[in-house]
């Protein structure tokens, strides 16, 4: 029997980033609808969208009956909605989650706004599961003036926009990308998820496409880099990379992006310089899709983590002749299928447990499985035999209520990194560490 999990999304918003007054024209929703539906391999079909909140496909400020019926449309179409991009970035609305007090005041309103739309969605029963995307919508250039101190106003920001998502029961993934101030390197976003220390609600959202560009250390410190100097493409010493960096980071991972990527890196509108998403076929293609998905979807014994119910391809800025052909959905599709049979389930499977990887200390910052305080359980009183009396009535129970993005810059040329240091031991906290402040980057 064919797996049935996580379930297969395709996202909407690559008819949106990249597109506007000075590149192409957006793609509308309805066309990206369409386009995914009539996707079909072996008579498997994509499950059900990720969407973005930002005109002209869906507005931030959407009233309850218009949500209602774009939520009618795309379960017209057989789909479900699974996680929603916030618009948090200054262009949008929103802004630097270490700006100002009215930046990320702004911030945080946009994550409140977005939140509201995921719940609403929930409410209307198209939106089983799926999280709220943020990033820290400042480049690496701002950042780099001030490294601790700009962590640190990020992860306050990130704790209050924790704090409304969960008034409305909603969960926050962080999109590791080098274009994002204080989440450019894997080791600043362990640190930043750290500092941040809500591992219920703020964890951290992996696309293929971006991860792989941690490993190359662009825009980064040269022990950030994972693979060595001479690095030319060799599988064994990719996946010694990919390794060191899914252990550091598989544990806060909640959403999944499936992408592909050439390694080449580019500036785009106020982007920094961030990776370039290619097609799942192209010869310069640098993953295995369905081989290095697993170092992100099984754990290090090769469990599956089950962290997300559905996984999401990711193809942004892609030329519009290329999203309006329609074999380019159909090979994304196949691409999606081949992930789900080698690292997929079905309910009837026993549960899987939890991933708890040891702690993990790296050139001084330690990275660790985010963990729930336990709670207390109260030792069972003896049982007493039983009295035959009349039964008291029964208390009723009451329900409780409970792309724009950055400056470019220059890459960073990188030295061989130091090996890593590996010890089991209990989580401490990460030990600053001195740095060079980064080129201030200059915009493309």
């Amino acid at each position: 029997m064919s797996n049935l999990f996580p379930k297969l999304h395709n996202a909407m918003w690559p008819g949106l980033v990249g597109k506007g007054p000075d590149s192409e024209p957006p793609i509308d929703l309805d066309t990206m609808l369409d386009l995914t539906a009539k996707a079909e391999v072996n008579g498997i079909k994509f499950d059900g969208v990720d969407i973005f909140l930002f005109d002209p496909h869906i507005s931030i400020d959407i009233s309850d009956d218009d949500l209602k019926r774009i939520a009618d449309k795309i379960a017209a179409r057989g789909f479900v909605v699974g996680s929603v991009v916030a618009p948090v970035w200054p262009p949008t609305g929103g802004g630097s989650a270490m700006g100002s007090a009215e930046d990320r005041k702004k911030f945080v309103e946009q994550v409140r706004k977005g939140c509201r739309i995921a719940a609403r969605l929930r409410k209307l029963g198209i939106r089983p599961h799926g999280i709220v995307r943020i990033d820290s919508a400042t480049g690496v250039g701002d950042w780099s003036k001030d490294p601790n101190n700009s962590t640190k106003l990020i992860a306050q920001t990130f704790r209050e926009a924790a704090d409304v998502a969960e008034s409305f029961g909603e969960r926050l993934a962080a999109e590791g990308e080098i274009c994002w101030g204080g989440m450019h390197s894997w080791r600043e976003m362990v640190k930043l998820l750290e500092l941040t220390d809500r591992p219920k609600t703020v964890g951290f959202q992996a696309d293929m496409a971006h991860t792989l560009l941690y490993t190359l250390g662009y825009n980064a410190e040269p022990d950030d880099r994972l693979v060595p100097d001479n690095f030319d493409w060799e599988p064994e010493a990719l996946d010694e990379a990919l390794r060191e960096l899914t252990s550091a980071l598989r544990p806060w991972t909640i959403d999944f992006h499936v992408a592909q990527n050439d390694a080449t890196v580019h500036g785009t509108g106020s982007h920094d310089k961030t990776g370039r998403h290619c097609q799942v076929n192209d010869a310069n293609g640098k993953l295995d899709i369905a081989h290095h998905a697993g170092f992100w979807l099984r754990d290090e014994k090769g469990k599956l983590t089950r962290a997300a119910r559905h996984i999401c391809w990711d193809g942004c800025m892609f030329p519009n002749d290329v999203m309006l052909n329609q074999q380019t959905w159909n090979d994304i599709l196949g691409a999606m299928i081949s992930v789900r049979d080698a690292h997929g389930w079905n309910e009837a499977d026993a549960p899987a447990a939890k991933p708890a990887p040891k702690a993990k200390v790296t050139a001084n910052i330690v990275t660790k499985k985010p963990a729930a305080k336990k709670k207390a359980v109260a030792k069972r009183a003896p049982a007493k035999k039983k009295v035959a009396t009349k039964a008291a009535p029964k208390k009723k129970k009451t329900a409780k209520t409970k792309t724009v993005r950055k400056p470019a810059g220059k890459t960073v040329k990188v030295k061989a990194r130091a090996k890593a240091k590996v010890k089991a031991s209990k989580p401490a906290k990460a030990k600053k560490v001195a740095r060079k402040p980064a080129k201030k980057a200059r915009r493309k």
